[in-house]
Formats: C-alpha cells, sequence, structure tokens
C-alpha cells in the first residue's frame, strides 16, 4: 500500500477490535450509590489493581521494562514485577507500579504520598483513583475517577478514567479515526508526530496517542482550511467526542449526513460513535449506507469488515 492511500486507523484499529471495545467491563457499577458515602468502606477488592502507565512519546530501555513489568504485575508475577520496578526508584511510574506490587500494604499511603509531591500528574492521578476503588472507597474512587477526566482531558489517563466511570455503557478507548492519509515514516509515533507537516496528519495522530484536546486544535486547523472536504470535516467532529458529553461530537457529525449526503466517510464514522454507544443497530443502518454511497471506497471496506465481525461476534 503507497503512502498516498495508507489507512492509519487501519493499522491502528481492525475491526475486530472495535467489535470486542463494545463488550467492556463493568468498574463502577453503582455510581452514586448510596451504601457507599465519600469516605466510607466497602468489601475490599480482592488480586492486585490494573496499571495504566503512559510513556507518552518515550520508546526507551526503561519505559520498555516497565511495561513488561506492569504485564508481569498483572499476570500474578509480584516479585518479578517489583524487582524490575525497584531498578528504576527516579520512576514515579515505577514507584506506583511497586506500591502496587506490594498490595495491599502499605499501597493506598504510598499512592496517596506520590500525590502529594506530583499533584499535577495525570498517572499519579488516576493510580490514587484506582488504589481508592481496590481498597473499597468507591464513592471516593468516583470522585477522583471525575477530577483526573476534567483536570486533564489531554491525558490518555483521561480516556482510562472515563472508561472506567462509564464502564457497561459505553466501548472503552476512543473511536477510530479511519482516514486515507499519508502518515510519515518513523521508528516511533513521536518521530512520525515530529514529521508530521500538516494539521490533519497531527491531529489523527494525537488521536491515537489520545490527546483529544490537542488532536481537536489541530482538527479544527485542518477543518478552517478544508471547509467542503468531508473527510476532514468528519474527523473534526469525531475529535469531540468523550464519553462524559457524546453529545458534542454527535452534534457536529449528524448534521454532515445532511451536508454531505453520499460520503461514505460520513456514514461510516457515524457508525463509529453509534457502536461506542453501544447502538449495535443503528451503527448497521449507518455501515450499510456507507457501503451504498461508496461501494468502491476505503470506508466501504472497512464498513464491510465491520459488518462482517458484527455477524461473526453475534453482537446484536
Amino acid at each position: 500500500m503507497s503512502p498516498r492511500t495508507r489507512v492509519y486507523a487501519v493499522v491502528a484499529a481492525a475491526a475486530a477490535v472495535a467489535v470486542a471495545a463494545i463488550v467492556g467491563v463493568t468498574w463502577l457499577q453503582a455510581r452514586g450509590e448510596t451504601t457507599s458515602r465519600p469516605g466510607a468502606v466497602t468489601t475490599p477488592r480482592p488480586g492486585i489493581p490494573p496499571l495504566f502507565f503512559d510513556f507518552g512519546l518515550r520508546n526507551d530501555a526503561e519505559t520498555r521494562a516497565l511495561a513488561t513489568a506492569a504485564k508481569l504485575l498483572q499476570e500474578g508475577k509480584r516479585a518479578r514485577a517489583a524487582a524490575v520496578f525497584a531498578r528504576y526508584p527516579g520512576s514515579v511510574q515505577a514507584q506506583i507500579g511497586a506500591a502496587f506490587a506490594a498490595w495491599p500494604k502499605g499501597s493506598l499511603d504510598a499512592v496517596r504520598h506520590l500525590l502529594v509531591l506530583h499533584a499535577d500528574d495525570p498517572v499519579v492521578n488516576l493510580h490514587y483513583a484506582i488504589a481508592l476503588y481496590w481498597s473499597g472507597r468507591n464513592a471516593d474512587a468516583e470522585k477522583q475517577f471525575e477530577a483526573v477526566d476534567s483536570k486533564f482531558p489531554d491525558s490518555p489517563s483521561s480516556v482510562d478514567a472515563e472508561d472506567i466511570l462509564y464502564a457497561g455503557r459505553y466501548a472503552s478507548g476512543l473511536p477510530h479515526m479511519i482516514a486515507p492519509v499519508a502518515i510519515p515514516s518513523g521508528r516511533t509515533i513521536g518521530e512520525q508526530l515530529a514529521k508530521a507537516r500538516t494539521p490533519l496528519v497531527r491531529g489523527v495522530i494525537e488521536w491515537y496517542l489520545e490527546r483529544r484536546v490537542s488532536a481537536r486544535r489541530a482538527l479544527n486547523e485542518a477543518a478552517r482550511a478544508a471547509p467542503d472536504d468531508p473527510m476532514v470535516q468528519t474527523l473534526d467532529a469525531v475529535a469531540y467526542y468523550s464519553k462524559r458529553n457524546p453529545t458534542a461530537a454527535f452534534s457536529r457529525l449528524g448534521p454532515l449526513t445532511g451536508r454531505f449526503p453520499k460520503a461514505a466517510v460520513v456514514r461510516l464514522h457515524l457508525a463509529e460513535l453509534l457502536l461506542w454507544q453501544k447502538q449495535v443497530a443503528k451503527a448497521r443502518v449507518q455501515l450499510r449506507a456507507a457501503v451504498a454511497d461508496e461501494p468502491t471506497s476505503v470506508y466501504a471496506e472497512q464498513a464491510k469488515e465491520l459488518l462482517s465481525a458484527l455477524a461473526t461476534n453475534g453482537t446484536k
């Protein structure tokens, strides 16, 4: 596939992944539950709480080691994970990992101490919320997850916080952006971002880095420069999506079906948003429309893959 026709989103997220995302898991099952007042403690969760590290654009030996240690911890290999975390005492994320590896012995206090020292670190804030939740302090955890989402909207931690807050109601992660844009070559996504020369390309890459504010800013610029391009206008609309306020994206994307009635790109992305809302039947209607409107387009190709994956999965 030539760079001119490379579809970045297809590389980042296949149709099967999109279908898997709508299954989701449940964390905070009863938001605002009366049995979990602020400060109240319910039964602590069993096992080890999960880690949601964010290394940004880094891809060095340390980040790879910490990612491996996080995986070891989730496999229950506490001692091996702790040994890796101990090699990087200057890393805040390694300190979080060490606290979770020792769970529950002093772990909540350890993460609370990190929060005092690094109040503006979204990863620390997120893991304090997780530690509260695993300790059985549901109401306090919910409040902290909401703070992460609102205080750090341009971070992957905000996306993770929304996934937890709205688990079971919406699909995890962000809806995919599917566009035939040329992404610069590079060994890492950081190199690709550094080489991006247009707001459109920057916006797409930022979206896959889960930096929603940065993506929206770049795609707003691209949309102003191409007011009659349905693809650019569509991606700009999608960039407004959040689980906290999905209407912001739908209110922009919906009218595009009237402006560009035969643009498969609009229908495909509207289907993506509907899938993220777990409105599968409505999503199928839009996917079929994408195929009918531009049957030979890359958008129709992706719509067909999604329809096939939905059928195989048996998703209703």
